[in-house]
């Protein structure tokens, strides 16, 4: 009985050795991913960056008063901030003051691919008088460009306004 006594007590020693020897394995890989997480995550220094800016208008400012109307003129101002309707005024003379005239407004936008001015925004009116000065306010809000006002008079020649810039 002693050969089989030793014979299990080598047997459960060499298994205690390959666990013991098992769980040493395991430490020690456990302790080198813990600590090559902790070296992944470590913060790196901080560098601090300062910047500078100054400002520079886009365009000349748009007048914010209201324009002097005058005949065979288009005059714009306002649209001073994005959410101001642009001002255009006029005077149309009526060639013939006991009928109505009519007359069409339109906002043109300068298109740089085709090279033209293309319609943006349109208005109609009308009046019975001998004269009348005219005011149409388009709202232009999201899409910059170069943009002019033409005034078209029934029986006139249509007249245009300067371009000018919007910025928003």
């Amino acid at each position: 009985m002693t050969t089989r006594s030793a014979a299990a007590l080598a047997s459960g020693t060499a298994n205690t050795v390959k666990l013991f020897v098992a769980a040493l394995a395991f430490t020690s890989a456990y302790v080198g991913f813990s600590a090559y997480h902790n070296a992944i995550s470590a913060t790196e220094p901080v560098t601090t960056i300062t910047l500078s800016a100054r400002e520079s208008p886009i365009s000349a400012p748009t007048r914010r008063t209201a324009p002097a109307a005058r005949a065979g003129e288009v005059s714009v101002g306002g649209g001073a901030g994005c959410a101001d309707p642009y001002v255009a005024r006029s005077v149309v003379v009526n060639p013939d003051p006991d009928q109505a005239v009519t007359y069409g407004w339109r906002l043109t936008r300068w298109s740089p691919a085709s090279r033209a001015w293309r319609t943006y925004l349109v208005d109609h009116g009308g009046f019975a008088a001998a004269a009348s000065t005219v005011e149409w306010r388009p709202h232009v809000s999201g899409n910059p460009g170069w943009y002019r006002v033409e005034l078209a008079v029934e029986g006139a020649e249509t007249i245009r306004s300067e371009r000018f810039q919007v910025s928003c």
